[in-house]
């Protein structure tokens, strides 16, 4: 692949700290933080971010698993959150090779449509199971989870940043 102008060579990424990620924002969304409707979503921000950056690692089917679990765990419409997790991840590898391209602002504005959807679909089937609307705050669960795009990027790219080696014979 084609590397933009000044972008740093990566690491393999270690597929252990792949679901040791995956796993621990699982269980960060398992916390019992309340039920308020803005919090977002940080599984769904990992499998995103993987999904993107190891989609034949991270893809569908690790989607949907995750979505099951948070399905059982939030005693939720089994499915609810699979078919929400499944879509955002089936369009994540859909557009990885072009978002790949932006710079990771860039990248923010282009997965908020992405956690948006997550979102709706979640709202849609809670809505047709007969619950309750939880108000207009829902709308702020894609923002934030955009906004925190950057910060995930960051920490888990981390390990795959290669550190800078002053040998002028080993330019990589």
């Amino acid at each position: 692949m084609i590397m933009r102008p000044g972008q740093q060579l990566l690491l393999p990424a270690n597929p252990l700290f792949i679901w040791f990620s995956l796993v621990l924002a699982l269980l960060v969304n398992m916390l019992p933080l309340g039920r308020t409707p803005w919090m977002p979503d940080l599984l769904a921000l990992a499998l995103v971010f993987w999904s993107v950056h190891q989609p034949l690692r991270v893809g569908i089917g690790a989607a949907f698993l995750f979505g099951i679990c948070m399905d059982v765990h939030q005693s939720a419409l089994l499915g609810q959150h699979a078919l929400a997790y499944t879509a955002l991840s089936f369009f994540a590898i859909t557009i990885h090779r072009r978002l790949l391209w932006f710079t990771v602002p860039s990248q923010a504005v282009q997965v908020l449509p992405l956690f948006a959807a997550m979102h709706a679909i979640e709202l849609a089937i809670r809505m047709l199971a007969g619950g309750m609307f939880p108000g207009l705050s829902i709308l702020f669960a894609p923002v934030i989870e955009g906004l925190l795009w950057p910060v995930v990027s960051v920490i888990l790219l981390a390990p795959q940043r290669r550190a800078p080696d002053p040998d002028e014979n080993r330019p990589l």
